[in-house]
Formats: structure tokens, C-alpha cells, sequence
């Protein structure tokens, strides 16, 4: 059991000693400065980084608060013009309505002067027909009359006496 490695001796153990101590004193004087340098750089990237984040999202929360603020001026933005358009559509259907109203009297009216047009018309060739008729039979209840000799002679002395009075 003279393993080297389990039971050193005491000049491996003096050397191993100053080995070691030469590596720390090494480490130390110029390893540590590094990684106490870089933990540093890191812990400043990271507190840079929780910095930035936290502004990303406060500009975040700005960014949808402000969209939410556009949301909701389109939405009253279109209920306006869907307003507008609603108004407007009324107008044009009553403004189509009254002149539809309008030209129905108009027709109406025309049709009313048509109608008078026609009736007068047609009581006036009643009229004629009727004279005519009138003059067809007194035509014929004068021949009829005038067929008798001595009944037109006396009819005729009649006729010409009352026109020597007026």
C-alpha cells in the first residue's frame, strides 16, 4: 500500500502546496478581475434588459390603450356616417316620395280634365244626334202631314199668318 496517489509524501505534498498556490495566487490576480468583469457586464445587460422590457411594455399598454382610443373613434366615426346615410336615404325617399305624390296628382288631374273633355264631348255629339234625330222626324211627321192636300194647305195658311204677326 505505497500508492503514491493515497499516501502521498510529504515533498509531493509540499509541491502540490505550492503548486496550488501558485495556481490561486494566478487565478487570483488575474482570472478574478475577468469573471468578476464579465459577471458585472452581465448583471448590468440584464438589469439593461428588465429596463428595456419594462418599457416595452409600458409602451405596450400606451400603444393598445391608443389603439383601443382609435377603435373606439371609428366606431363612432362610422355611427355617424351610418347616421348620416340613414338621413340622407330618408330625405331622398321623401323627397321621391312627394314627387311621386306630385306627379300622381298631376295625372290625376289631367286625367279629371280628360274625363271632363270627353263627357262634354260626348253630350255634345248626344246633342247633334239628338237634333238630328229631332229634324228626321219632324221631317217625316211633315211629309206625312204635307201627303194630305187640304191638310197642308191649312197647315201652310198657318204657318203664314203667324209669321206676318211677328
Amino acid at each position: 500500500m505505497n500508492n503514491p496517489l493515497i499516501n502521498p509524501g510529504i515533498g509531493t505534498f509540499v509541491w502540490m502546496l505550492v503548486s496550488f498556490g501558485i495556481l490561486a495566487f494566478i487565478l487570483i490576480k488575474f482570472g478574478w478581475p475577468m469573471i468578476l468583469k464579465s459577471l458585472k457586464k452581465r448583471e448590468e445587460a440584464i438589469a439593461k434588459s428588465l429596463n428595456e422590457a419594462a418599457t416595452a411594455r409600458e409602451e405596450m399598454k400606451s400603444l393598445v390603450a391608443h389603439n383601443e382610443e382609435l377603435l373606439r373613434q371609428a366606431k363612432m366615426e362610422r355611427d355617424e356616417m351610418l347616421r348620416n346615410a340613414r338621413i340622407a336615404s330618408d330625405e331622398i325617399i321623401e323627397k321621391a316620395r312627394a314627387k311621386a305624390t306630385e306627379e300622381a296628382d298631376r295625372i290625376v288631374d289631367t286625367a279629371r280634365e280628360n274625363i271632363q273633355y270627353e263627357k262634354l264631348k260626348a253630350m255634345h255629339e248626344l246633342k247633334n244626334q239628338i237634333a238630328n234625330l229631332s229634324i228626321e222626324i219632324a221631317e217625316k211627321l211633315i211629309r206625312a202631314e204635307l201627303s194630305d192636300k187640304p191638310k197642308a194647305d191649312t197647315l201652310i195658311q198657318k204657318e203664314l199668318e203667324l209669321m206676318n204677326l211677328n
